[in-house]
């Protein structure tokens, strides 16, 4: 792996939990306490309305079944202001898939033979499933996803759009994105145990953020945070669904209180992935720009809306990345929700930025055609010297070299500025561009514990590797700031016993739990120097970095994609993808360079195939399989590339890194539709693409 700018960078090192993993021998939620009960659910199967009646005399008299938790006997929750979390403790149903009871048996065949035998009556009411940007009920909430204020405006961006200076350049579109479900290798999975003597309840949970379930069930349950203990030592993948608990996690945690002393299983089937543990909710948005004659813009006002719930509000902050990306002396951003009768939606890889800046880098696309500018230039020529919405200095913002280096590499010469000109044979060809960015994070409250006996040094933080390495980086971070090799490093993650870890997600795990290791290991070595005595220990929490306040600090990146067309079915290949990013010291390239990549795969999946269909008759998603909720295999996936800057920014972390989680997925999705524009003249708004909206691209056979 080579960084762009520098010679050939080492290839990184290997992940430390690989072999486990590959021998089958890491144990993942699920393997825990093999002798244990299973759960299956009881479900909603109306999208609004109340329960009236629940017949579970066959699943109780089914030989194997432990207990039955319905409505009616299910233990009383102690703090119900979640509606997420608050389930079995009325009558209401909010959505269809609810849980409103479950099985616990011996087995999970027996479960779920018995739970199919309980036999549910509602008194159903009139729900709305339908999500449009006109509903009558939209409003906008008071803030949104990540603490942001739903609105922000600079100048008078509506006079001048409502009236533009002569000569100006206007785009005015709406551009949507479906309902997208999280679908990680490893389902929702938990098996909760409860031990009455102790009062302690313990999940073996596939989080995102053990801490993070502690503190958000023991107030529901009635728990004190040291009556609760969560593991996760490794987990099959989140794409943030689950980087906060979920309703499923409550009825485990109800079904082993129930039966104490006994262990309860209970995996989220592949269908029920798709109720009631998170998605991404539908966005339309609306994009106005104007621009003089050279490109320069003027005015921007970007409007999102997106599905809410009756049960909780989340609100997508798909409307932020247009606060900062480009330079627009007139500004408004603006977001709204509509609430319906659906799950709650939750965290949804790179959240706010992947929708909102799809329909961003789509309209300065469609800007830089109308201008007649190079998309590149489009870009560059509106690049902030500062950061538009806070005035602060960037810490370093390399988006034009990411651009030009990216051009360079991936032969951005070659492609026809006039769409639908370059064929080869039945293929119609396209180069698409879009820029991407996503902010830095560093979670408060990480605390990491370092210790020292017979030659090697134990490191101890509640963080979590949800399959994007973490065992590996941290132990690497560890070991430098330490001066030590890894080989000496006992690394202790994914227990909420550990030090204080907060949640990996927002791109922010790295850089949160490697700058309190840097810290603890600092003070380590003042303390103990480099002989330390067996037994020397030291704990300690994260410095405060003074620089998180004085400078805008945010990863860039630009994407590069070609695509093909068949003149004759409109099936869409993508032979090429190339993205460059600026994302400050790479702490392992090997691992950084499949995250990257992977992102990247994200966004072919979001531009090309990725849909979940409501149904508005019945309330629930009709796609519910991998089958039909369609994602790339393969085939879909050719030579994608990822390199990076070398850029290391000390003002985000010690250690000089930033998030790169997520950079990857932003913006990607844009690219792809740019290339489609370019290669046939049809320019999609709404994703996914299908064949037949490219219909009146192809040429006449």
């Amino acid at each position: 792996m080579t960084a762009v700018g520098s010679s050939p960078a080492p290839i990184g090192h290997a992940r430390i939990d690989g072999v486990e993993k590959v021998r089958g021998t890491a144990p993942y939620a699920y393997e825990h306490l093999t002798d244990a009960t299973y759960l299956w659910p009881i479900t909603a199967t109306v999208a609004r309305g109340r329960v009236t009646s629940m017949d579970t005399a066959v699943a109780e008299s089914t030989e194997g079944v432990v207990t039955v938790l319905t409505i009616d006997n299910a233990p009383r929750l102690a703090d119900t202001s979640d509606g997420d979390l608050t389930i079995l403790q009325s009558p209401e149903v909010a959505y269809r898939g609810q849980l409103i009871g479950a099985v616990v048996a011996e087995s999970p065949e027996i479960a779920r033979e018995a739970a199919a035998s309980v036999t549910v009556s509602y008194d159903e009411a009139p729900h709305d499933t339908e999500f449009r940007a006109d509903h009558p009920n939209r409003y906008r909430p008071e803030k949104v996803n990540g603490g942001f204020e739903p609105t922000s405006e600079s100048g008078e961006p509506d006079r001048i759009l409502d009236d533009p200076p002569s000569g100006s350049v206007v785009v005015d579109e709406w551009y949507s994105t479906p309902e997208e479900h999280n679908n990680p290798m490893e389902p929702h999975t938990v098996v909760a145990t409860w031990a009455p003597d102790e009062k302690l309840l313990t999940l073996y949970d596939s989080t995102q953020s053990t801490q993070g379930v502690v503190s958000a069930l023991a107030p529901v349950l009635g728990l004190e945070p040291a009556q609760m203990r969560v593991i996760a030592p490794y987990v099959g993948g989140g794409f943030g669904s689950k980087g906060s608990p979920h309703s499923h996690d409550v009825l485990a945690a109800m079904a082993a209180m129930r039966v104490p002393g006994r262990a309860v299983k209970f995996a989220v089937t592949r269908q029920h992935m798709f109720a009631y543990v998170g998605h991404r909710a539908p966005t339309r948005a609306r994009l106005r720009i104007a621009a003089d004659g050279d490109g320069n813009i003027t005015a921007l006002i970007h409007e999102a809306h997106a599905h809410s719930a009756h049960a909780k509000e989340f609100a997508e902050q798909a409307a932020v990345s247009s606060r900062m990306m480009y330079t627009a002396p007139n500004r408004r951003t603006d977001h709204h929700v509509v609430p319906l009768d659906v799950p709650p939606p939750f965290w949804f890889r790179a959240p706010g930025e992947a929708p909102g800046m799809f329909a961003g880098e789509v309209a300065i696309d469609e800007l830089a055609h109308a201008v007649g500018l190079d998309p590149i230039e489009q870009r560059v020529r509106n690049e902030p010297a500062d950061d538009p919405e806070s005035g602060k200095p960037w810490s370093s913002r390399q988006l034009v070299r990411c651009l030009r280096e990216g051009a360079e590499r991936f032969g951005w010469d070659r492609r026809r500025a006039e769409p639908g000109t370059t064929r080869d044979g039945r293929q119609l060809i396209g180069y698409g561009v879009a820029a991407s960015t996503y902010p830095h994070m560093v979670n408060p409250g990480n605390e990491a514990s370092i210790s020292y006996r017979d030659g090697r040094y134990a490191v101890r933080i509640a963080a979590t590797d949800i399959g994007t390495g973490a065992w590996t980086a941290l132990t690497l971070i560890a070991a430098d700031a330490l001066g030590i090799e890894p080989e000496q490093v006992d690394l202790q993650i994914g227990d909420s016993a550990l030090p204080s870890g907060s949640v990996a997600g927002g791109s922010s795990g790295t850089s949160s739990w490697g700058s309190a290791i840097v810290t603890a290991a600092q003070r380590f070595r003042t303390r103990f120097g480099d002989a330390p005595a067996d037994g020397a220990e030291v704990s300690a929490k994260t410095d405060e970095n003074p620089d998180l306040k004085k400078f805008r600090i945010a990863s860039f990146g630009a994407h590069f994609v070609e695509v093909r067309v068949d003149v004759d079915t409109g099936e869409i290949r993508i032979p090429r993808m190339l993205g460059v990013f600026s994302i400050g010291r790479a702490i392992n390239p090997r691992t950084v360079r499949s995250q990257l990549i992977g992102g990247m795969t994200f966004g072919i999946s979001m531009a090309l195939l990725e849909e979940s269909v409501r149904d508005p008759r019945f309330g629930h998603v009709v796609t519910q399989d991998l089958a039909e909720y369609h994602v790339p295999v393969h085939a879909d996936i050719a030579d994608v590339d990822a390199v990076w800057l070398d850029d290391p920014d000390e003002h985000a972390t010690p250690m000089g890194s930033r998030g790169a989680g997520e950079i990857g997925i932003v913006g990607s999705a844009a690219a792809v539709v740019n290339a489609v524009y370019n290669a046939t003249g049809v320019r999609v708004r709404d994703l996914p693409v299908h064949l037949d909206d490219l219909l009146e691209g192809l040429p006449d056979q």
